[in-house]
């Protein structure tokens, strides 16, 4: 999916105010670079619209959050609120201005009692911006700073980016200890210059846009790596921060539900998938009957399986009158016949009885014995007894349930009627 970075101006929107947009193919490589009005946007579907906040626009603190801050579930959105209001008080001293009218987002993968970063920008301007790309119909799916300071896992840990107008010039001061934005000037740069360790002989890294490159190698004596803004729009996206976070969580998961709902109109309504609407009704379709006839070959196969037990139990008992369950009906005029001839049944007394001197030969006899409608209970056995120790697997086996009730085996014939 494409990438459309909308670099935020300064001042709050107007319909007339130009926006700096850079477009992103799938493989990070810039399509078109240009700047529109806000009220011109060009219409996002399909295409993942990220919000670029500028590096004048934020302010970075490192705190360290105390044990339990960011318990199990605790990043959720309902329970961001009490992590906002620990954010506060550990930046309550460090905040010029009242910490309710700022917005805050916390680094990611952030870890209690460790050094993590804390963005802070104006509220009212970026809601003020995030509504007004919402009227023009820009599903915002990310917040990204511009530049933000460097981590301890980053390959380039300190760098210097000049950028702006020549008679503007500014230049931002990327580190693991922050990130400084100075006007460019012999001043600033002696002042660089001089953070540097005494006995080293490396120079900070220094990349320009390229109005004022000339002049970032004039005055830090270096040659600059070119830099411009849709460039370095794009590599703001890899630096891993959302600032889509806190009261501002809802409102992303608010435009990524309509981002969706406008995929899904697309889908169902656009002419260039039409082709791919047909296929799946037909899919659909396919399914449906191939589902219908399988259920109905199946229905039929278990009424020919009924039918066959039915005349098996006609054929074999004469007597029988009316089919209702042929399985059970079956049973009961077996045992009517057992009971007839005088043989036992496998749930007689007999049969069980005999079937348990087959499972424990030589464990002696019980003391007391209880036969009630096909159940018998033999009492005073000892389950320890080594012939009784797996009795009831083995007469699980012969087709018998069986169970100990303490010291008293339970059996009973399985499926008798």
């Amino acid at each position: 999916m494409r990438t459309l970075i909308i670099t935020l101006p300064l001042t709050l929107p107007s319909e007339a105010l130009p926006c700096e947009t850079t477009l992103i193919d799938d493989s990070g490589a810039i399509v078109r670079a240009q700047t529109t009005p806000l009220g011109l946007l060009p219409q996002a579907q399909g295409t993942d619209v990220v919000v670029l906040v500028p590096v004048q626009k934020l302010a970075w603190h490192q705190v360290s959050l105390p044990r339990g801050t960011l318990g199990r579930g605790y990043f959720q959105e309902a329970q961001s609120p009490r992590l906002r209001t620990v954010l506060e008080g550990l930046l309550e001293d460090r905040l010029l201005d009242d910490p309710a009218e700022l917005h805050m987002a916390l680094q990611a993968q952030a870890q209690t009692e460790q050094a993590c970063w804390v963005a802070v920008c104006d509220r009212a301007w970026l809601s003020a911006w995030l509504g007004a790309l919402d009227q023009a119909a820009q599903a915002v799916s990310r917040i990204v700073p511009e530049l933000a300071p460097s981590v301890a896992a980053d390959e380039q840990t300190s760098a210097l980016y000049v950028m702006g107008a020549p008679e503007r010039a500014q230049v931002a001061h990327v580190s693991t200890q922050g990130l400084r934005l100075l006007p460019l000037n012999s001043e600033s740069v002696a002042l660089l210059n001089a953070g540097l360790p005494a006995d080293s002989n490396d120079s900070l890294a220094v990349w320009a846009e390229p109005g004022v490159a000339e002049l970032a190698e004039h005055l830090f004596k270096q040659p600059a790596a070119l830099l411009g803004r849709a460039q370095r729009a794009a590599q703001a996206l890899q630096n891993g921060w959302d600032l889509a976070q806190f009261d501002l969580m809802r409102t992303r998961r608010t435009r990524t539900r309509k981002q969706l709902l406008q995929l899904l109109n697309t889908l169902w309504r656009s002419p260039v998938w039409r082709p791919a609407r047909f296929a799946l009704l037909a899919l659909v379709l396919v399914n449906l009957v191939g589902l219908n006839w399988l259920a109905g070959a199946l229905h039929a196969d278990q009424a020919k399986q009924q039918a066959a037990i039915q005349t098996v139990l006609l054929s074999t008992f004469p007597d029988v009158r009316v089919v209702v369950d042929a399985p059970a009906q079956m049973a009961r005029a077996v045992a009517d016949l057992q009971r007839q001839s005088g043989t036992a049944a496998r749930h007689d007394l007999e049969t069980l009885l005999a079937q348990f001197e087959l499972a424990a030969p030589g464990s002696g006899g019980p003391k007391a014995l209880r036969y009630t409608a096909g159940e018998l209970q033999l009492q005073g056995l000892s389950p320890d007894a080594a012939p009784l120790r797996d009795i009831t697997a083995r007469l699980q086996t012969q087709g018998y349930n069986a169970r100990w009730d303490n010291s008293t085996l339970v059996i009973s014939s399985e499926g008798r009627p």
